[in-house]
């Protein structure tokens, strides 16, 4: 949820620090804060609210520092304001502390504490590290000593940093749960929840895994285990170019991300595609031929729009692979009971590798015994780490907070994963498994002929931007696109939106439908568009109005249809990666029109890092 970003170096930090927090400040903008060591004294600026607040702050009252950290904050406990704000002190304001997680027992610590003597000035969960460190940072105690005690103490997750004024040169990190890397610098050293912090100053990184403490000084960086013991670590290499993470000219990083999906989908393709005849190699996600015979079942398990790419997937694996396969809310996975055994596959779907309830599933399928396949964006991720196969998606930093080329990535690997297990469970032959390859390398031409359409899905967006309820319907493979449609409108313009399956219309939607309800309709040529037309006749019957999308030449749907978005023809079992874009420009204009705030969208958080 919330950002963090820490530096120890020769430069001064304090720019280092606001750089990094806006390049975080998609992971939360209730309020930031800064903490550093100027001149041997603990020095702390903090504001309610984004963090152009805190940037005015800091250039009215400047703080030249050489060690320090920086929060972006999303609420969790507490209000967004001042008080509430991270970092938090303890009540001789000698260290400061910042944190991205939950404190499941922070009542019980907050009632000792205060027993004990100890003030809280805040509602928030993350001021009982402040009070519980400074209980054990006592006498010669040095801080990494006094932080393992602290959070051996607390339930729950955290990414920490710690800095105190009585030893300047040094910061102290932690981790359980909550994503945190090390940035590995020219005689400077850094610390972030996500790798676009720190791009501009190293591409040297060190993931911090669960239970592992981090010492940075001037001297380099110490990483230790929970007993405090030295780990020792090789660091990875990030490809990634900063530029990558900034809007490249575009207005907001939603819109450039999704102008990115074709070189997505081919960076996602790139070498794992042998030959002329299509085979699919997964490299890092091949998985044992035993394994592979004896397959009963797949799982899938995600969240949000992640969760829509595995509805998706169900249509592919059972298609392509023929492999039973379910989808579920990785919220509901492990609390359900599921009938996972050594014969099931589970596939995790996460854009960051830290999704919270992800990422509790995952375990809750090791422990039954499945094995484990991860979908994911970021290398070196938690997920990543844990699941037994990972199948990487090329899709570079995503700054936006409502997903969109990683959604594309995501469709893009399922493909992959359902041909590779078609094939190697001897389901396709060559001959198709090749043919449907070659219309999957077409894709990013198609996508490119529909973004070629703004300006008119645009034009469509200034005519129904001012109506307060959306219906959105899909068949089949395109009935999830529906709910992706209606999610995207949701999450950036606020207008309530829902994604049915067609034919439910008459089971209870239809009862909505009047003149002031725009009804989007996916109505490509597929197996299904006779029936798809006929939920249309039932729209404009009840006076409704229709947004189409249609393959182009459809006369049909010129006739029916109140506003028509032409798209490309393309095999059903791909056209979700078509229909899908001129989703996300509709929902990225909508809101744009009605001034809200695109890349930032109110009370959402790129990666959900609590449960």
């Amino acid at each position: 949820m919330c950002g963090i970003v820490g530096y120890i170096g020769p430069k001064d930090a304090v720019p280092i620090l606001l750089d990094g927090l806006q390049r975080l400040e998609y992971r939360g903008y209730d309020s930031a804060g800064l903490a550093v060591i100027s001149k041997n004294k603990l020095a702390l600026r903090r504001s309610e609210g984004k963090l152009h607040n805190l940037i005015r702050l800091v250039r009215q009252a400047p703080l030249p520092a050489g060690v320090g950290l920086g929060h972006t904050r999303w609420a969790t406990h507490g209000r967004p304001n001042e008080d509430n704000a991270h970092p938090h002190t303890n009540n001789k304001k000698t260290l400061a502390v910042v944190h991205n997680g939950i404190v499941e027992n922070d009542r019980v610590l907050h009632l000792e504490l205060e027993a004990q003597g100890f003030r809280f000035q805040s509602d928030t969960d993350t001021e009982v590290f402040a009070h519980l460190i400074d209980k054990y940072y006592q006498g010669k105690t040095p801080l990494e000593t006094a932080v393992r005690r602290a959070v051996s103490r607390v339930k729950g997750t955290f990414a920490l940093g710690v800095v105190s004024r009585r030893e300047p040169g040094k910061l102290v990190a932690a981790r359980r749960g909550s994503p945190l890397i090390l940035g590995l610098g020219q005689k400077e050293y850094l610390l972030a929840s996500d790798i676009p912090a720190l791009l501009p100053y190293t591409r040297e990184v060190l993931f911090m895994r669960d239970n592992e403490m981090a010492v940075l000084t001037l001297k380099g960086v110490k990483l230790l285990n929970s007993a405090g013991k030295l780990v020792s670590r090789k660091s990875a290499h990030i490809t990634w170019d900063a530029i990558q993470a900034e809007k490249g000219g575009y207005k907001h990083f939603m819109l450039k991300e999704i102008y990115e999906q074709p070189r997505v989908v081919e960076d996602t393709l790139r070498g794992r595609v042998q030959g002329l005849g299509g085979e699919v190699v997964l490299g890092e996600a091949e998985m044992p031929e035993a394994f592979l015979k004896q397959v009963q079942r797949v799982f899938i398990v995600a969240c949000g729009t992640s969760w829509h790419a595995g509805l998706v997937g169900k249509f592919l694996l059972e298609k392509l692979a023929a492999i039973p396969t379910e989808v579920d809310f990785a919220s509901e996975f492990r609390y359900r009971t599921p009938l996972v055994d050594k014969h099931s596959l589970v596939v995790l779907i996460s854009q960051s590798g830290e999704t919270a309830d992800t990422l509790a599933a995952l375990r809750e399928a090791r422990r039954l015994k499945a094995r484990t396949l991860t979908i994911c964006n970021v290398v070196g991720s938690t997920m990543t780490r844990e699941a037994q196969e990972t199948l990487y998606t090329h899709a570079g930093p995503e700054i936006g907070v409502a997903s969109t080329k990683a959604f594309t990535a995501q469709l893009t690997a399922l493909h992959l994963l359902a041909l590779y297990l078609g094939r190697r469970r001897r389901v396709l032959t060559a001959a198709f498994a090749a043919a449907h390859m070659d219309r999957l390398r077409q894709v990013p031409r198609l996508i490119e002929d529909i973004l070629k359409m703004d300006g008119r899905i645009e034009a469509i967006a200034a005519q129904v931007f001012k109506n307060r309820d959306f219906l959105y319907l899909g068949r089949g493979i395109n009935y999830p696109i529906a709910l992706e449609g209606a999610l995207k409108l949701k999450e950036i313009s606020y207008i309530h939106a829902e994604g049915y399956p067609a034919g439910e219309m008459k089971h209870g939607p239809i009862a909505l439908i009047d003149g002031r309800m725009p009804v989007v309709a996916i109505a490509n040529n597929s197996s299904v568009l006779e029936k798809i037309l006929n939920n249309i006749e039932e729209v404009k019957s009840r006076n409704g109005s229709v947004l189409a999308l249609a393959t182009r030449g459809n006369r049909e749907l010129r006739r029916r249809a109140d506003w028509l978005i032409e798209i490309p023809v393309a095999e059903e079992s791909l056209s979700p990666m078509i229909t899908v874009i001129p989703l996300q420009l509709l929902a990225y204009h909508v809101a744009v029109l009605r001034g809200a705030d695109v890349d930032q969208p109110r009370n959402l958080a790129k990666s959900v890092t609590v449960e």
